[in-house]
Formats: structure tokens, C-alpha cells, sequence
């Protein structure tokens, strides 16, 4: 099970996540696209994919900073957990993608293990975060199958 944790404020993570998730149920993955993330509500013995927006001074979103919160209070053991964060930001900013960081940091407080793949999309390209995301898609693919083999 893949479940997709989207944090967007303005509609393009959002958006990118959707895409994303309609990629991997083609290839063949059991998907569960969360809009507004609830940890109680995610399977733990899976693979938790998060597409998030940075907002302001490197916030998250909205319908994800509660999620954020839970992660930060709770010591929650999220070892069968693994994990990968597709970022969107802007570089023209100093906190450029820093809601992916901060969101990686909590899953791996809690000792989510974190696949080694990330991805920052920056607005400045001229490609929509979308493609950039299905372009990286292949990558987290081939990983996953890789460690359902083995």
C-alpha cells in the first residue's frame, strides 16, 4: 500500500499528488490519496509518500500542519513505515522546500525508515511540478519493487 500525504495550499501539490497516484494505480499499486492526512487513519506497514507545498516562511499547508503536529507530540513508532517527499517551493526564497525537510525530520524522529529519495520542484522551472514528479515517479518504482522482491 502506498499512501500519498498531500500538503497544499494553493492547489498544485494537491494536483501533482493526484497525478502521481493515478501513475502508480496503473502500475499496478494499491494507493490511498490523503488530502487532509490523519496519522490514525494511515496503514503503518506501508510506504507513505508525501507531496507537500512550502507556504509562507517555509511553513506546510494548512490541511497538513495538524498531521505535522501529531508527529511532533506523539512519539509515535512508525518503523514499519517507509517513506519518500516530494517537495514543491520556490528558490527565490531562503526557506525553499523547507516543508519537505521539515516533514522528513518528524517521520524520521519517529523512526520511519526514509527510502533515500526526495525530490524539490521549484516553481522557477519552466516544467509543471506534475511532470517533474512523473519523470522522478520511476525511481520510487523501481525501488519499491526492488524491496517487495527481496
Amino acid at each position: 500500500m502506498i499512501e500519498i500525504l498531500v500538503g497544499s495550499q494553493m492547489g498544485a501539490a494537491e494536483y501533482t499528488a493526484e497525478q502521481v497516484a493515478e501513475t502508480l494505480v496503473q502500475a499496478g499499486f494499491p494507493v490511498r490519496l490523503h488530502l487532509t492526512p490523519v496519522l490514525e487513519q494511515l496503514t503503518r506497514s506501508s510506504t507513505w509518500l508525501v507531496i507537500t507545498s512550502t507556504y509562507g516562511a517555509g511553513d506546510l499547508p494548512d490541511n497538513i500542519q495538524p498531521f505535522a503536529d501529531q508527529l511532533a507530540q506523539d512519539q509515535t513508532d512508525l518503523t514499519t513505515v517507509s517513506y519518500a517527499v516530494i517537495t514543491l517551493g520556490d528558490s527565490s526564497y531562503d526557506t525553499f522546500c523547507l516543508a519537505g525537510s521539515k516533514i522528513a525530520e518528524l517521520l524520521a524522529k519517529n523512526s520511519a525508515k526514509n527510502l533515500d529519495l526526495s525530490l524539490q520542484i521549484d516553481a522557477q522551472q519552466a516544467d509543471l511540478p506534475e511532470d517533474l514528479a512523473l519523470a522522478w515517479l520511476p525511481q520510487l518504482i523501481s525501488k519499491l519493487s526492488a524491496s517487495s522482491v527481496g
